[in-house]
């Protein structure tokens, strides 16, 4: 059974992930860096780094959502950078983004649907992907239309929430993630369903060696996994 955000309501996860994010496209950016502390921000450049000695000159950004991760991929001086996301809202505020930071000629964001990716095979140098592979609702099909992408050689950079391990910063964490942190999104994005959803998507996904196994599975290789600040996220790495 998927985790859907609307549990009242009728769709596919895919319509209400969707839906959920055309609803907070206005707030997404600030509760983004707020609820993490800013945090966020570093992990996505450690992330980006990853791909660093490999010099990818056509890069793909998945769920790019506002575009962040994208501009944060400049950083690798690429040719192009495409971002592709199902949901209008919040394309139209990276759009905006991009225009305002004169970027939209080296980021092009487009409307697609991660799982039926609009490219040919063996396109990409890299692929990327912010906390975006949760919402997914065909894990293995999303990861394998990736594989397919990727020229050989190419490496995926997937950065996900992961589930902190130790005590007692588990239990503090899973404290704030399922308190405090749905009433302030809640109240700050007027979604009511939202910043419930994140949690729950978060205990739901197969993080680690399970999340690994998927690459595997759908033809990544020399896959690794290096988590963050005490596992509240981690780096997943895959090499077609």
């Amino acid at each position: 059974m998927s985790v859907v955000p609307y549990k009242d309501k009728q769709g596919s996860k895919k319509e209400q992930v969707a839906t959920m994010f055309d609803n907070i496209s206005g707030k997404y950016d600030f509760l983004n860096h707020f609820l993490s502390l800013g945090i966020d921000i570093a992990w996505r450049k450690k992330a980006i780094r990853q791909l660093k000695k490999d010099q990818p000159k056509q890069i793909l950004d998945i769920a790019t959502g506002t575009g962040d991760f994208a501009i944060e991929a400049l950083a690798l001086n690429p040719d192009k950078v495409t971002g592709v996301d199902i949901s209008e809202g919040m394309l139209s505020v990276g759009r905006e983004k991009m225009k305002k930071r004169g970027l939209d000629d080296r980021i092009e964001l487009l409307s697609g649907d991660s799982e039926a990716l609009q490219f040919d095979d063996n396109n990409f140098d890299a692929v990327i992907v912010s906390f975006g592979v949760r919402n997914f609702e065909n894990l293995e099909k999303g990861l394998a239309d990736m594989h397919r992408v990727l020229k050989p050689g190419g490496k995926a950079v997937i950065l996900e929430f992961s589930k902190p391990k130790r005590f007692p910063f588990k239990q503090l964490y899973n404290f704030y993630f399922k308190w405090i942190l749905p009433k302030i999104g809640n109240t700050i994005s007027k979604d009511q369903a939202a910043y419930t959803y994140l949690p729950e998507s978060v205990r739901a996904f197969p993080d680690g060696d399970d999340f690994l196994s998927v690459l595997n599975k759908v033809g990544f290789k020399d896959t690794q996994c290096k988590a963050l600040t005490l596992g509240i996220s981690s780096i997943y790495i895959g090499t077609k």
